[in-house]
């Protein structure tokens, strides 16, 4: 399987929910943590062109966020994406 990331913090809903689904379907993630550490905010945003929590990566391919990934999901496009 391939590598994930996911930019967040502990407060965004939506980080949690990322974070809920990527467990569910038993993926392995680097979770980093964005909040107060300017420098992790400073390399999600030039990664993934956007300030918003989360940012998914597979590899290095930007997903985006949570809404893409449910999305990618439910569409049966993850599990193509991460198997590739």
């Amino acid at each position: 399987m391939k590598t994930v990331t996911l930019y967040g913090n502990a407060t965004c809903p939506y980080c949690g929910a990322a974070r809920m689904l990527l467990t569910k379907k038993g993926v392995s993630f680097t979770d980093i943590d964005v909040a107060g550490d300017l420098v992790l905010r400073s390399e999600m945003e030039e990664r993934s062109g956007n300030r918003t929590v989360p940012q998914i990566f597979v590899e290095d391919t930007p997903i985006g966020g949570f809404d893409e990934l449910y999305a990618l999901d439910k569409s049966g496009e993850l599990d193509k994406i991460l198997a590739a």
